[in-house]
């Protein structure tokens, strides 16, 4: 029988979309066990990589005005880029790091399989304005975070579901009025889907994070400052979307923090 984490490291591995996405959705497969405390081994491949879109530096991404269809389409595009990407580091999640409750591990699938979801959905709005996934370059930044916290599962959550992750909580209203001031408003409808998840996914960071801390003894506002400086992660800056931050589980304190930083 086939067994959920080694499945996700297969799915991680495939270097092509499709395969990427169809071992993914497998991953919903309730007759998948789940060995919760062996250690696997890191092939040295991952995440696989698709022979487009052309990977460059974050300031040689184009600019994403959406007033013209190319313009709209850059912006679908990068949207969908963060989506792939984040079916990796879900996969990612679930993978690498032993010895942890199973709930983790299915919670970080049910991750996986809905941002394949929105992927599909974003390649779907680009196909119609007339480009496909690959038509642009795009960068790596959320993977140079994942693997500077490959050692410790807790750094993991705290920096790339907390922190970068989060940052779509953020983002995402500015995002769906630049579609919905050009009438694009299916392309605003798929950022009302994707927004409602992420809340959820982000809730999910929180509570591993926080569960976590507790197994360590550890304060979590501190281990989390002291994550920011050790792992030289990115500084946040406002407007921050508070509600959907405060429905994804941070507390008012966290809030505080992170708007005085």
């Amino acid at each position: 029988m086939d067994e959920l984490r080694r499945c996700s490291l297969e799915a991680l591995r495939a270097a092509g979309v499709e395969d990427r996405l169809r071992l993914t959705r497998a991953l919903a497969d309730p007759e998948l066990t789940c060995d919760t405390d062996t250690a696997l081994a890191d092939p040295g491949d991952v995440p696989g990589r698709p022979p487009r879109p052309l990977l460059v530096a974050p300031g040689k991404v184009p600019a994403r005005a959406a007033a013209s269809r190319e313009g709209r389409a850059a912006l679908l595009h990068a949207l969908a880029h963060i989506e792939f990407n984040a079916i990796g580091l879900a996969l990612d999640h679930l993978w690498r790091f032993e010895g942890l409750p199973e709930a983790y591990y299915r919670d970080w699938a049910r991750v996986a399989i809905e941002e394949a979801q929105h992927f599909t959905l974003l390649c779907g709005r680009l196909h119609d304005v007339g480009f496909d996934y690959g038509d642009f370059p795009a960068h790596d930044g959320l993977w140079e975070m994942a693997r500077k916290t490959a050692a410790d599962v807790l750094a993991r959550m705290a920096l790339v579901p907390r922190t970068l992750e989060a940052r779509g909580l953020d983002a995402s209203p500015a995002v769906r009025a630049k579609f919905a001031a050009v009438g694009d408003f299916q392309s605003a409808q798929v950022i009302d889907v994707i927004l409602r998840d992420e809340i959820g996914h982000v809730a999910i960071g929180n509570h591993w994070f926080h569960a976590l801390c507790g197994q360590r003894g550890v304060d979590g506002l501190e281990f989390h400052r002291l994550a920011l400086r050790r792992f030289e992660a990115p500084r946040l800056r406002g407007p921050f979307n508070l509600s959907a931050r405060r429905q994804a589980g941070f507390t008012s304190q966290e809030l505080d923090e992170l708007q005085g930083q």
